[in-house]
């Protein structure tokens, strides 16, 4: 161990480190009660990529007449089904005019003019448009709403149904669905926490302490964050806050776990508990570093990527997987130390006590694994092939309606709109064309297959002319990105036009294109980055190539299996478009993590007893602490379902069942029988068998 290591370890163990943990309590005080709050952090995630042609189309249309401005739909039908009267319509134009005189931000002239009711062909629905400021978001766009909402309904005659709708509707309802769910998944959050702490380390006392000092790295973690977002203009919205707090909550733990098992097992031996802890620290240091190092850039690698909620992630989380170390290697010791041995009561380590890992239940799997390494192996890799078959006929990408998994206003006024009126008329595309050939480019439009209407809306003084374009399908559903696609192609084929196709379906085609454009990118990175930290870490080459392809397959394994089960068992349709990136990238970051801290302690334990052995020992020692340090990071992973969008339900789902698998599988049996099968040659070039076995491999 290096001097700067063993100095370290002197300081946060010795008797005045209580100074230190002092310090840092003070400066943590001092950063929560000065830092700004951040206010985004209860909105939806924005997944737009900058670069992207329907990005274009939305920065050219703040130049129009009608910029800054967005459409609030309100949309009514008879709660028995029946054509709406006379006396029906002249109700909505009522409330119409009642909306009209909420006050819906800065609208201009152009916003102010409110088109007329407009009913179904069928007769039983009627719509009516105002529009609202687009620059409000959050607490005040929900206001907003309410406040349309509430002066829709006010005087509606009964029997009448009315939903507000449209873009500034769903902006609404999902920044009011965000509203306290952070604060209520950080309340769940810690309580799993604490009760598995109990169950692991069957004491009424020790718990509190990882607990506390984990807890309030999260909310410096969320600090820090707010102030990243406003240094670099990064979008830290609600989901992005979620996972930053499961991922801290649950890496922090996990090094904890390892720390204190360490601590217990130096207790054993050392008679001084600062002695054992500063031992424990010596020895866990290394394998916390390495596996935080490994997440960080993991989740730094997400910056190549061009969609803001990627990158929000990747520099956020990163930023909060660092505090989570920094807590529990600086601010953890120093508390450990201050309590002393009495920290485990009741069942406190004496020097001297039996080391019972040699006849534990870890110790016979693993040694019935090394004793037919095949035959597990085999086995093994079936099941995870059989579960990874599940991505056959993978489907990515959810609509907006499908994007709740709570009851929405907006969604149930949009099912309204589309089962009366077209299904694109309540948020038409746009096509942007220069205004001498927009006739030209209009009658392009409409020889396109899948546009039901398109009709030429308003001329901005930068020479362009914007089209509103009226789909005949589904939004978001592949015959909508066909038909853009088509659009795309038919009017850059307009000499002189320079049109662009944008609008929401043009939009989340942008997006799930960047978004597979990320996983075939961020992917290899991300197996390339941990290979190469392996190599480094066990000085090894053939080890890691192993372990790496081992990780990846229990992803894929997780990954299958998840989908089967978000498709027929909780009935969603299809993954949203981030949730296979994020999950491949979690479940191999934070795997990685029981990988370093199996094969160090093999690596460690291999010069005395050889590569199985080793192993054997390893599995042993480390087994106990690996399951819970897993059962915790899945425990809060699935809190992850409490909130409301269905792509954190599915990352939760993926990501708990990949660590369990990791947890009870790969750790377990795969590796240990790739170790008995491929023996001494796993540490190549390193040669760390004892005399006698290289001697008998001789």
């Amino acid at each position: 161990m290096s001097a700067v290591a063993s100095t370290i370890a002197e300081r946060v163990t010795g008797k005045r480190s209580w100074w230190i943990l002092l310090l840092m309590l003070v400066a943590v005080g001092a950063l929560m009660s000065l830092a700004p709050k951040n206010s985004a952090a209860e909105s939806a995630p924005d997944s737009l990529p900058p670069g992207a042609e329907s990005a274009r189309v939305a920065a050219m249309l703040e130049e129009f007449p009608s910029a800054g401005v967005a459409p609030a739909i309100l949309v009514v039908t008879r709660a028995d089904g029946a054509p709406l009267t006379r006396a029906d319509i002249d109700a909505v134009g009522a409330a119409q005019r009642r909306m009209l005189a909420v006050d819906r931000g800065s609208v201009g002239p152009a916003g102010a003019a409110a088109p007329p009711v407009t009913v179904s062909d069928d007769g039983k629905a009627a719509l009516a448009t105002v529009f609202v400021d687009s620059t409000i978001s959050g607490f005040t766009l929900n206001d907003t709403v309410k406040a349309l909402r509430a002066s829709a309904a006010t005087d509606l005659p009964s029997g009448l149904i009315s939903h507000v709708t449209g873009g500034p509707a769903f902006g609404a309802d999902l920044a009011n669905s965000f509203s306290g769910a952070n604060v209520m998944l950080l309340l769940v959050t810690a309580l799993v926490v604490a009760v598995l702490l109990i169950i692991t380390y069957r004491s009424p006392i020790l718990w509190l302490v990882p607990l506390i000092v984990v807890a309030i790295a999260d909310r410096v973690a969320t600090v820090a964050g707010g102030v990243l977002a406003d240094w670099f203009g990064l979008t830290f919205d609600g989901s992005t806050s979620g996972i930053t707090s499961v991922l801290v909550f649950g890496a922090g733990t996990n090094y904890a776990l390892l720390l204190i098992s360490r601590y217990r097992e130096e207790l054993r031996v050392h008679s001084d508990h600062r002695e054992a802890l500063r031992e424990a620290w010596r020895r866990a240091a290394p394998a916390i570093v390495a596996s935080n190092l490994t997440v960080v850039i993991a989740l730094l690698l997400l910056l190549v990527s061009s969609l803001p909620s990627i990158r929000s992630l990747g520099a956020l989380a990163s930023c909060g997987i660092v505090i989570a170390a920094v807590f529990v290697l600086f601010v953890l010791p120093p508390a450990l130390a201050l309590c002393g041995r009495r920290l485990f009561w009741p069942v406190v380590p004496a020097v001297g006590d039996s080391d019972t890992t040699g006849q534990g239940f870890w110790h016979r799997i693993a040694s019935g694994v090394a004793a037919r390494p095949a035959v597990v192996l085999t086995a093994a890799l079936i099941g995870m092939a059989v579960c990874a078959s599940g991505m056959i006929g993978l489907r990515v990408g959810l609509t907006q309606t499908e994007q709740f998994r709570v009851s929405a206003d907006s969604v149930d006024g949009y099912d309204a709109v589309s089962a009366h009126f077209s299904k694109g008329v309540a948020d038409p595309t746009v096509v942007l064309a220069r205004t001498p050939q927009a006739e030209t480019v209009l009658r392009a439009v409409t020889g396109v297959g899948g546009v039901e209407s398109a009709r030429i809306a308003e001329a901005a003084p930068n020479g362009y002319t914007r089209i509103n374009v009226v789909l005949d399908s589904a939004p978001a559903s592949d015959r909508s990105f066909d038909t853009v696609r088509d659009l795309r192609s038919t009017v850059s084929q307009v000499a002189g036009a320079d049109a662009l196709v944008g609008g929401a379906d043009a939009k989340e085609l942008d997006t799930r294109q960047e978004a597979r454009r990320s996983v075939d990118i961020v992917v290899p990175l991300i197996l390339i980055v941990v290979a190469l930290i392996l190599m480094v870490l066990l000085r090894a080459v053939v080890a890691p190539l192993i372990l790496v392809a081992v990780t990846a397959l229990s992803a894929l394994t997780a990954i299958g299996a998840g989908t089967w089960l978000s498709e027929h068992v909780f009935g969603f349709g299809a993954l949203d478009t981030n949730v296979v990136l994020f999950s491949f990238l979690f479940l191999v970051a934070l795997g990685v993590d029981y990988t370093y801290f199996l094969v160090l302690r093999a690596r460690e334990e291999t010069p005395a007893l050889g590569t199985r052995a080793g192993m054997v020992r390893a599995v042993s020692v480390t087994g106990g602490v690996i399951t819970s340090a897993g059962v915790v990071l899945a425990a809060v992973f699935v809190v992850l379902g409490i909130l409301p969008l269905i792509t954190l339900t599915q990352l939760g789902i993926i990501v708990a069942l990949g660590i369990v698998i990791d947890t009870f599988l790969v750790r377990a049996t795969v590796i240990p029988a790739l170790f008995a099968l491929v023996g001494p040659r796993m540490w190549w070039p390193s040669d760390l068998e004892p005399a006698p076995a290289r001697q008998r491999a001789g």
